[in-house]
Formats: structure tokens, C-alpha cells, sequence
């Protein structure tokens, strides 16, 4: 039903309120108006009614709907509506204090019945109402004045002038804002024109001024200056109107070009293609499609499935999703390079040349690499070679690869595989998944624009595994030269050759590498620099590289060979030459600073020198002073050489015993279980043969022995330690130091036998940097001792031993002078008189 049309409910009283409330609303003023002198009020948030208006309001249950229910009942049916002094203040917690005093009396009309409580309550405003005073009443209720404004016999020409702009206003608002129409259509049901008040009062409530504004305009009685108020704000309305009909107007005209030029577009694309001038994006697709193809030499199975997805292609429409994933696919499927490879360069001197220039030292590194552009010459060029370069941070081991790829002139994309767990990095992903990709390897010949190229697969050890695949597992197939000339990618799923590819795979460690994976390359170590080699490296790659990147000439900062090994034995220690690079950064960008406030000082600019005296105000106090603890070792302790994968170290074994009831050894260092029982072989062994080293003294009687490795926050592993604890333990037996300036390394058996161990050059490095000059190796490490350069070896004694008789006699030579085996041309000039002094 029509809530206009329906007849307006009687509402119920309380019970309370038959009484006492309603009595108070029985007093008229006159007899002859129904307007009391006593209202029930209801205050107003936002804005304040005007006479003449009639709105709807809703009044939620509470306080003010039981209200609502009186004043229903009543005869004149009428309360005030008053504006709140603050529009944030509670209706429900308000006093007549909080209103302004000046209002208006509404009449109900119509009360419409809410389903969630309260009604909705149709008021007509009639008359200005002003607050006298309060009223004790339960609810808020207060005793007023009323004001009708003056009847006018005739207009005065002031007030005609003020009605006549008022409603030629409102004629140019209602051309701006056609929704002012509606209300004065409503006025005008309701008022005459010829009313100056009610004009102002139907002009103020068009307008959107503010609430003060608008209380402002209903608390003036005098008629001229209301008039002149309305008129006002009725003129700030109208600017207000006009800019922002501006505004539409200005997006308007801005759409409306953008749609122009678009159709305009539309049209002269149609009629180019008409003409045959210009072709669609279809045909613009297919075209380039085409001239990839041209330009390529695909094979025959390859180009069957092209010309099949170019024909699906041209018969989907350009809007359907098909569409898309077909385009794609054919974009990769013409952008790999088939056919298409770089011109090698086999010419072993510019080689040479190139590895020199980029590299410092490595001889094993390049002659392998030489002989494998060798082999490229006779065989008319390099396949099926996976290199895996292995060694510690920062000795070159991706720039090594670069070199590689500018000796063959080929090009080189470098992809880390560190941390990868997706074997769809690597194999692609199947078509049907929304954003699949092909993997790095066909991104790799898409980038490189060739068949050739040097691939490098960098931190192949730091690969992880997931529920997505083993990536590791998917590059078996990737490093196979048997398998990947006819490798699949997901994506693709046709064959792609990679057998002309040269894959360069870099690592740390080779422990986490799987052993299928291991097997199918070519393992070159990169051990790290020594000292000499790391002043080189500085003097000329490092310094020169890094001074001209921060802008300065080799007149300005220089480095002596002093203050470079310096910084090499107090600052950066490790394998390779990363933190020397940062210490030399760190050095030039103080210099930097120096040379800029000597420039804005306008004074001559001096040539900075860095030398061994000055280092320490660049980078502060050394943080390396030595790895030797014992300049002599003490009795009970023995020198060994371990390897990690920053490079070689020194290992001491320290071992002390105390009293107690069981002979008992005991282990501490954070050992691994290799180490462990590495250290109760080198126990048993000494138990076992002490009669034959100490045959005179008792085995530890009623002692317990401790063996310490220190260090003990950094985790230790591996066999190598095993001669080394077997010679701390008969040192303290015999009550006897050990050679000074012994290191020494191997695995012990039960037997005695010494065994093998790995990482002798990172070893013998840090030997050298330890100032150890007598060496103690296993045998069968001698193959690999002669392949080292001689520069490593010079000023150093090394012995190679096969059982540990021969260890006893070196480490402890005044127990018994007799003759061991030892590389005569190993042995340095010095004699171990000298040595001893």
C-alpha cells in the first residue's frame, strides 16, 4: 500500500501517560489556536527546520518515540524541533541548556509503524517557536513563545527587490540543478511568492549551507534581514552550483574526446584494412610469427606443431581466453633461437690473453680451460662439457664463467639455482596452469638469442627439495650430454638440442651435492689465494676497479704492497678476496670525503698514500692479529690443518690430564661423530702402542685425560684430525713439547696406516698463513702435492708419511734420531738448528 495514501494509526498510550503528561498539554494559549504554550521538544543534530516544510523523520524506540505516542493522543498535535549548540552531542543526554532557543512547532501528519520498532512520523513546520523556560515533565519539555511574522498590507520596494533576486536565483539554480525543481514545486503548493518570509525561508532550505548559517537565518524575526541573509547564502549556493557544473562540464568534454578519438580510430582502422593498408592484430601476430620463421632454421617436428597452433590460431577469435594462451605459446615457440648459434672463437692465445687480464693466479684452472678451447678446435667446437668449479666465497668462480664465455665469444646468462625447490624453474610449466612459463633454460636461449651460449648454474649445492618436485632431480637430465640434445620442456613439449650448450656449474661444498648429479661433471677446485696472489689481485684488479667507480685518479690514492698485506692479515682472512674488496671500498669512499672538503676548501688537492701507518684511522683496529695461540706449543698440544668451505685453517689439540680413580678419556669442542671416533682411535692407538713410544712410563695410571679442540662454538667434522690427537696425547705421556712450527694432517687407522685426506692446497694455504714451515702429509697425498704451483711451495719442509712411526720420529726428533722418509728437494736450506733458535 501506498504509504501516502494510508490512513495515519492511533497509537496506545502508556499508562504513565495518561494523567499527568497529557494535562500538561491542555493549556492553550487561545481558544481559537491550537498551539500550546508547553511543548515536548525534540532536538535536531544537523540542520534546523524552517516554517513551511514538510519532512519525514524517524524516531527510533526509546524516550522520544513514547513522546511521540503523547503527543500523538493530543489534540493539537504538536512539538518543537530544536537544533543541538554541538551535532556531535547525544540526543539522549541533553538538557535544554544544550539547545538554541529559537526552533520550530511541527504538527504530526502521518505516523508510519516501523517492523524493527519506532516509527517513521511525517511533520509539518509552521511557525517560529522560541524556548522561555523548563518544564518539570519526565521527558524533555519546555514552555515557549511563538512568532508570526508581521502580515504585510503591501510589499515595500526594498522587500520586492530582495523577493525578486531571491527568485531569480532560484530559477538559475534550477538550470544548474534541476533537482530543486521538486521543491519548489512542493512550495509552491504550500506558500505564495508573495510572502517575503516564507521566500526566504523556502531560499534558505534549498541551500547547503551549514547548520550555524542556517540557525543563524531562523533566529533573525526581522523580515529585511532574514531576507538579506537568505539572499546571501542563496548567491554562495548558486557559485557553488556553477563551479561544479564547470567541473562536469570539463570531464564531460574530456570523456566525450577520448570516446571521439576512439571511434575516430575505430573508423580509420576499418577503412586501412579495407583498402588493404593496415591488417588487424591477428594478422599483424601471424605476420610476425612468419618472419620469425624465415629467420630461423627450425626443425621439421618443431615446425609441424607451429603450423598447426598458427592454424588453431587463426580461426579463434580475438576475445576468447583460447586465444590468448595459444599466442603465447606460439611467441615462445618462434622466439627460441633454433638454428641459430654464435661464431666460436678457438684461438688459444687471445684466450689466454682474455684469462689473464680477468684473472690473477688459477694456473690449474686455466690450463684445464685452455684444453678444453683445445679440444673445441679440433672438433670444431665445444659440446657436451659440464665444468662444476668448487671452492669457497669469493675466489672468482662466476666470474671465471664470464671469462670463459668472452674467450669463445659466446654469450652468457648466468641463473642462481640456489634455493630453488620448483623443478619447473627448470622444466617449465605444463600450459594448462594460467601464467605458465617455460623454465630458465629456454628463457636463457630466448635471452641469449643463440644455441650456444655459456649457461651458468650458480650455488648448485644450495638447492632444496619440496612437494613441488626435486629440482636437483629434473637437472640430471639438463647435464646428461646424452640426454640433453633431446631435452622437453613442460611448456614447449617438444624436443630443444642443449648438447651445444656449455654449462658452468659453480658450488661451495660438494657434500650436498647427489651423487647422479655429481657424476655427470667435470669438478675443478678453487682453493683460494695466498697472500701473494691476494696483493696482486688487489694491485691490479681491485684497486684500479674501485677507484675509478668512486670517481678518482691514481694521482689522487694510492696503496703501498705494505698496507695491502696488512689489511689482508688483520682484516680479511678468508679463502677468497670478497672482504678485502669491501675493506679497500671502505678505504676509498674516506678518501672520497677528504678529497670533497679539500675541494670545497678550494685547497690543492694532495695525493692521498695509504700506508701501514695510517691504515688503522681508515678501518680501525685489526681483527685478525693471529691464528696461533702458542707461539711454541706447549707439552700437550699438537698443530693441525682442517678444511671448511671458506678454506683452509689450523686446528690445535689440546690435551691435559688430572687424578681420578679410572683411566677415562674425555672429548670437548663441539666434535662431529666422525671426530669422535677419530678421537678414540687416536686412544686406543695410544694405548695400544705406548710400550713402543714410551716404554718406560706407565699409560695415564689413574689419570683421566681431556682432549679439547678450541673453539667450541664452531661445529667440527671429519678424520683428518686423527695423527694429530695420536701426537698430543704422546706429548703429554712423554712429558715432551713438539716440534715447533709443526702442522700436520691425516686420518690414523687402528694399524697405524695414515690415510688419505682432501682440501691439501686450502690446507697447505693455511699453513703458510699460520707461519707453519714444517708439514706433515699422508702419502698418497703427494700426487696431489706435485700439481701444486711452486710459489706454494717454496721455504716450506713437508714430509709424506704412510704409518705413524714415521710422524713420531718428525714431531719428536730428540726422542730418536733416525733417518725417515722426506722429498729432499722439499726441504728447505734452513736447518732445523736455526729453526730451533
Amino acid at each position: 500500500m501506498d504509504p501516502e495514501n494510508q490512513e495515519p494509526e492511533e497509537l496506545e498510550l502508556p499508562e504513565e501517560a495518561k494523567e499527568e503528561d497529557l494535562k500538561m498539554e491542555l493549556k492553550p494559549v487561545a481558544s481559537h489556536l491550537l498551539y500550546p504554550d508547553q511543548l515536548f521538544i525534540l532536538p535536531l543534530n544537523r540542520r534546523p527546520f524552517f516554517p513551511g516544510m514538510a519532512a519525514p523523520i524517524v524516531i527510533e524506540p526509546g524516550a522520544y518515540y513514547e513522546v511521540l505516542k503523547i503527543v500523538a493522543k493530543t489534540e493539537h498535535k504538536c512539538l518543537g524541533l530544536f537544533l543541538t549548540q554541538h551535532e556531535d552531542t547525544s540526543i539522549y543526554k541533553i538538557g535544554l541548556p544544550d539547545l538554541h532557543k529559537v526552533g520550530v512547532v511541527a504538527r504530526i501528519l502521518r505516523i508510519i509503524p516501523m517492523e524493527q520498532g519506532g516509527a517513521q512520523v511525517v511533520l509539518n513546520m509552521e511557525k517560529r517557536v522560541k524556548i522561555e523556560k523548563s518544564v518539570k515533565s519526565k521527558y524533555l519539555a519546555a514552555k515557549v513563545t511563538y512568532h508570526d511574522d508581521p502580515p504585510l498590507a503591501k510589499l515595500s520596494k526594498e522587500l520586492k527587490a530582495y523577493s525578486i533576486s531571491i527568485i531569480t536565483t532560484i530559477k538559475e539554480l534550477l538550470k544548474l540543478n534541476p533537482l530543486f525543481k521538486e521543491e519548489l514545486q512542493i512550495f509552491l503548493g504550500h506558500s505564495d511568492f508573495t510572502e517575503p518570509g516564507r521566500l526566504a525561508d523556502f531560499a534558505v532550505a534549498l541551500t547547503t549551507a551549514t547548520r550555524d548559517e542556517l540557525q543563524e537565518v531562523l533566529e533573525t524575526f526581522d523580515l529585511e534581514k532574514r531576507i538579506d541573509k537568505a539572499l546571501l547564502l542563496l548567491k554562495k549556493e548558486l557559485d557553488i552550483s556553477r563551479l561544479q557544473s564547470s567541473i562536469n562540464q570539463r570531464i564531460e568534454a574530456t570523456i566525450s574526446k577520448s570516446q571521439r578519438e576512439f571511434f575516430l580510430r575505430e573508423q580509420l582502422k576499418a577503412i586501412k584494412k579495407e583498402l588493404g593498408m593496415e591488417k588487424d592484430d591477428k594478422s599483424l601476430d601471424v605476420d610476425k610469427f612468419e618472419d620469425r620463421i624465415k629467420k630461423r632454421k627450425i626443425p621439421d617436428e618443431v615446425l609441424k606443431v607451429i603450423r598447426e597452433e598458427m592454424e588453431k590460431l587463426s580461426v579463434l577469435e580475438m576475445q576468447s581466453a583460447e586465444y590468448g594462451v595459444c599466442r603465447n605459446y606460439l611467441d615462445w615457440l618462434t622466439s627460441v633461437p633454433w638454428g641459430m648459434t654464435s661464431e666460436e672463437t678457438h684461438d688459444l692465445k687471445k684466450a689466454a690473453k682474455v684469462l689473464e687480464e680477468d684473472h690473477y693466479g688459477l694456473k690449474d684452472i686455466k690450463e684445464r680451460i685452455l684444453e678444453f678451447i683445445g679440444v673445441g678446435k679440433l672438433t670444431k667446437g665445444v659440446k657436451g662439457s659440464i665444468i662444476c668449479l668448487v671452492g669457497p666465497p669469493g675466489v672468482g668462480k662466476t666470474s671465471i664463467g664470464k671469462s670463459v664465455a668472452r674467450a669463445l665469444n659466446r654469450k652468457f646468462y648466468r641463473f642462481s639455482v640456489g634455493g630453488m625447490r620448483d623443478e619447473a624453474e627448470i622444466k617449465g610449466h605444463r600450459r594448462t596452469y594460467i601464467g605458465a612459463m617455460p623454465g630458465k633454460l629456454i628463457q636463457a636461449l630466448k635471452y641469449a638469442e643463440t644455441m650456444n651460449p655459456v649457461i651458468m648454474l650458480d650455488e648448485v649445492d644450495k638447492m632444496g627439495a619440496s612437494f613441488h618436485g626435486d629440482p636437483a632431480s629434473a637437472l640430471l637430465e639438463v647435464l646428461d650430454p646424452e640426454q640433453n640434445k633431446d631435452f622437453l620442456d613442460h611448456y614447449l613439449d617438444v624436443r630443444c638440442d642443449l648438447s651445444n650448450v656449455l654449462f658452468i656449474v659453480t658450488a661451495n661444498v660438494l657434500d650436498s651435492i647427489p651423487e647422479p648429479l655429481k657424476d655427470r661433471m667435470e669438478i675443478l677446485r678453487l682453493s683460494g689465494y695466498i697472500q701473494a696472489e691476494k696483493i696482486e689481485i688487489a694491485k691490479k684488479y681491485l684497486v684500479p676497479r674501485n677507484r675509478t667507480a668512486m670517481g678518482m685518479k691514481e694521482s689522487e690514492v694510492v696503496f703501498t704492497d705494505a698496507a695491502l698485506a696488512q689489511i689482508i692479515n688483520g682484516y680479511a682472512r678468508e679463502a677468497g678476496v670478497r672482504t678485502l674488496e669491501n675493506n679497500i671500498k671502505k678505504i676509498l669512499r674516506k678518501v672520497a670525503v677528504h678529497l670533497v672538503r679539500e675541494l670545497e676548501a678550494k685547497k690543492r688537492k694532495k695525493k692521498t698514500v695509504v700506508d701501514e701507518k695510517n691504515l688503522v684511522s681508515y678501518l680501525g683496529k685489526p681483527i685478525f692479529t693471529t691464528d696461533r695461540y702458542y707461539d711454541i706449543n706447549p707439552v700437550g698440544v699438537a698443530t693441525g690443518l682442517a678444511w671448511t668451505s671458506l678454506g683452509g685453517a689450523t686446528l690445535y689439540i689440546e690435551v691435559v690430564k688430572y687424578p681420578a680413580d679410572k683411566t677415562e678419556m674425555k672429548l670437548t669442542g663441539q666434535a662431529g661423530d666422525v671426530m669422535k671416533e677419530s678421537a678414540q682411535i687416536a686412544w686406543s692407538y695410544a694405548q695400544a702402542q705406548a710400550g713402543k713410544y714410551a716404554p718406560s712410563i706407565p699409560f695415564f695410571e689413574k689419570s683421566q685425560i681431556h682432549i679439547h679442540i678450541p673453539e667450541g662454538a664452531t661445529p667440527k667434522d671429519g678424520p683428518s684430525a686423527g695423527i694429530t690427537m695420536v701426537t698430543a696425547l704422546l706429548s703429554l705421556l712423554l712429558n715432551q713439547p713438539i716440534l715447533p712450527n709443526l702442522g700436520m694432517t691425516g686420518e690414523l687407522t687402528l694399524t697405524g696406516q695414515v690415510l688419505p685426506i682432501g682440501g691439501l692446497k686450502e690446507k697447505l694455504i693455511a699453513a703458510r698463513r699460520s707461519k707453519l714451515n714444517v708439514l706433515i702429509f699422508p702419502k698418497e697425498n703427494l700426487r696431489d702435492y706435485d700439481e701444486l704451483p711452486e710459489y706454494l711451495k717454496k721455504d716450506l719442509e713437508v714430509h709424506f708419511v704412510s704409518n705413524y712411526d714415521e710422524v713420531f720420529k718428525i714431531a719428536f726428533p730428540n726422542l730418536k734420531e733416525k733417518s725417515h722418509e722426506k722429498r729432499p728437494d722439499l726441504v728447505a736450506k734452513k736447518t732445523r738448528k736455526s729453526r730451533a733458535s
